[in-house]
C-alpha cells in the first residue's frame, strides 16, 4: 500500500504542461478564433444563423464575456469584468471592427493578468462565476473548450455562406 500512495503522490506532483504552455495554448485558440471573426462578411457577422442558433456576433462576444470576468476570477478569485463592462450575455459593439478591438482588449488582458497567477492557484477549487465549482485549470480548459465550440459553428456558418474558413489548425 505504501507503494501506491507514493505513485499517488508522484502523479499528483508531476506537471504535464506549464502554465507559460498553457497560456500559449489559450492564445493560440484566441488567434484562430480572431480569424473566423475577420473571415465573416460584416453584415452577415450580426444577421447570420442556422436552425436557430445566435449570430456569430452573439456567439463571439459569449467568448468575449466568459474571456473578460474569466481570467480576472482565475487570477484573483473575482469573476466580473467592469471596464467595459462585460459577461456572457453583452451585446455586440456596432461594427465587427469595434469586436475586433474589444478581442483584442480582452487578449491583452490575459496576458497582462497571466503572469499574476500563483502557481498554487490553478489548484485551487473554486466556484467560477458563482456557480461553476472546479479546479482553476479546469475553468481554463472550460473556456477553452467553448471557444472552441463556438468557433466550430463559426466554420459551420462560414462554409454556408460560402466562405472558406480558416485552416482549424492554424494557430499562429
Amino acid at each position: 500500500m505504501e507503494t501506491n500512495n507514493t505513485a499517488q503522490e508522484l502523479a499528483a506532483s508531476t506537471t504535464v504542461i506549464t502554465a507559460d504552455a498553457l497560456l500559449e495554448h489559450w492564445q493560440g485558440h484566441r488567434r484562430l478564433s480572431r480569424k473566423v471573426i475577420e473571415a465573416f462578411p460584416e453584415d452577415q457577422f450580426y444577421t447570420f444563423s442556422i436552425g436557430g442558433m445566435r449570430t456569430y456576433a452573439q456567439l463571439t462576444m459569449e467568448m468575449i464575456g466568459l474571456a473578460a470576468p474569466g481570467i480576472r476570477g482565475i487570477a484573483f478569485g473575482d469573476w466580473t469584468f467592469s471596464d467595459p463592462n462585460l459577461d456572457y450575455s453583452t451585446p455586440a459593439p456596432a461594427t465587427k471592427a469595434e469586436v475586433l478591438n474589444l478581442w483584442d482588449l480582452i487578449t491583452d488582458y490575459i496576458n497582462t493578468l497571466w503572469p499574476q497567477i500563483p502557481a498554487q492557484r490553478f489548484n485551487e477549487v473554486e466556484a467560477a462565476f458563482g456557480m461553476y465549482e472546479n479546479t482553476i485549470y479546469n475553468t481554463i480548459l472550460y473556456l477553452i473548450d467553448n471557444e472552441i465550440h463556438h468557433r466550430a459553428q463559426g466554420f459551420v456558418y462560414l462554409r454556408a455562406l460560402g466562405v472558406e474558413p480558416p485552416a482549424f489548425w492554424d494557430r499562429s
